[in-house]
C-alpha cells in the first residue's frame, strides 16, 4: 500500500476538503496521513512560515512516505521555498505548488501537476480529472485529447514537462529556481503555463521576461492552459492567447492552445518532469508515459 502524505505549505484550508480527499484516497487503497499543522491557520497561510516548513521537510525525510499531496495553493511557498531541502518524492499540487515543482525540476524527481484537496474531494467519482489522478497515482499511461484552437502551431515533441502557473514562475526568474537557472538541467523542455485573475498586460510583461531571459528560445514545446479571470483588454488589441502567440511567433516548435489545466474543475493531471509527447494536428495530443509513486 503506497502512502501519501498531506500537507498545507500555502495558504489555510477549510479540513473538510482534507477529510474529503483522505476518504476518497483511502478508497482507492492508498494509506494517507497528514502534516501536523495541515489544518493551521494563520492570517492567509496554513500556519507559520517555520510549522508549514517542519511538516514539508518531515514528509520528505520520513521513509515511509511514498508521495507528498499539498491540500491547496494560494500563497505561502514564495516564503519557505529558499529553505526546502531536495525534492525526493512527488509532490501534488498546482498554483502556488508550482514552486515546488521548479524545485522537484532541479532535484531529478518526478512530480505531479494536479488537482488538490478541494477538487479530489468534491469532483464526481466519474470525472475525468479524478479518473485520470487515479490511473496516474497508479501507475497508468494516460493519453489526453482536446480540440484543436486556430492559434495553434502544428508540430510533434518529446520531452519532459516543466512549469505551471506563470505568475509564480515569473516570480522565480532571477532565483536559483527559476527557468533559466543554470542548476535548471532539463534540456529543451515542454513548458506548460496557466494562471488566475491576471491583468492582461500582466501576462504580456511575464511572457517577455521569458522571451528576454531565454526561456522561450530553448523550449521543445509550449503548452498554454486555461487562463481564467484574466479578462481580455480591448486597450491591448487582442486576445490574451493572441497575445502569447505574438510573444513565440519566431519559434517553430509545436504549440497548443486551450489544454486542459489550470484553475478550472477540469483540471487534468500531468507527470512534470518525464518525458511525454506532444501532437498538434487536427487535435491537441498529449501522451505520458506511466509511472508509479
Amino acid at each position: 500500500m503506497k502512502h501519501i502524505r498531506i500537507i498545507s505549505p500555502s495558504g489555510a484550508i477549510d479540513p473538510a476538503f482534507i477529510d474529503g480527499a483522505t476518504e476518497r484516497l483511502r478508497a482507492w487503497g492508498f494509506e494517507v496521513t497528514e502534516g501536523r499543522h495541515a489544518r493551521d491557520r494563520w492570517g492567509r497561510f496554513a500556519g507559520t512560515d517555520e510549522d508549514r516548513l517542519a511538516d514539508l521537510i518531515e514528509a520528505l525525510h520520513d521513509p515511509s512516505v511514498d508521495a507528498i499531496l499539498c491540500s491547496r495553493g494560494g500563497y505561502g511557498l514564495q516564503r519557505i521555498i529558499d529553505r526546502v531541502p531536495k525534492i525526493t518524492k512527488p509532490i501534488i499540487g498546482f498554483s502556488d505548488i508550482t514552486a515546488l515543482h521548479q524545485l522537484s525540476a532541479i532535484s531529478n524527481q518526478p512530480s505531479v501537476h494536479g488537482i488538490m484537496c478541494k477538487h479530489i474531494a468534491t469532483l464526481p467519482e466519474e470525472s475525468e480529472p479524478i479518473q485520470a489522478l487515479k490511473r496516474l497515482l497508479k501507475g497508468e499511461a494516460i493519453e489526453y485529447r482536446w480540440e484543436s484552437h486556430p492559434l495553434n502551431t502544428p508540430g510533434k515533441a518529446c520531452a519532459p514537462i516543466v512549469g505551471g502557473n506563470l505568475s509564480v514562475l515569473y516570480g522565480l526568474q532571477g532565483t536559483r529556481f527559476g527557468l533559466q537557472n543554470s542548476d535548471f538541467r532539463i534540456q529543451f523542455p515542454i513548458l506548460l503555463i496557466e494562471d488566475i485573475g491576471e491583468r492582461h498586460y500582466h501576462i504580456d510583461r511575464m511572457m517577455r521576461n521569458l522571451r528576454m531571459s531565454g526561456v522561450l528560445a530553448h523550449l521543445s514545446g509550449l503548452i498554454v492552459g486555461q487562463f481564467s479571470d484574466c479578462e481580455d483588454d480591448p486597450l491591448m488589441q487582442q486576445t490574451v492567447y493572441e497575445t502569447i502567440k505574438e510573444v513565440v511567433a519566431d519559434y517553430d516548435y509545436p504549440i497548443l492552445f486551450n489544454a486542459p489545466f489550470g484553475h478550472v474543475e477540469h483540471n487534468l493531471p500531468l507527470w512534470f518532469e518525464r518525458h511525454a509527447s506532444i501532437d498538434c494536428g487536427t487535435e491537441s495530443v498529449l501522451r505520458l508515459n506511466g509511472l508509479q509513486i
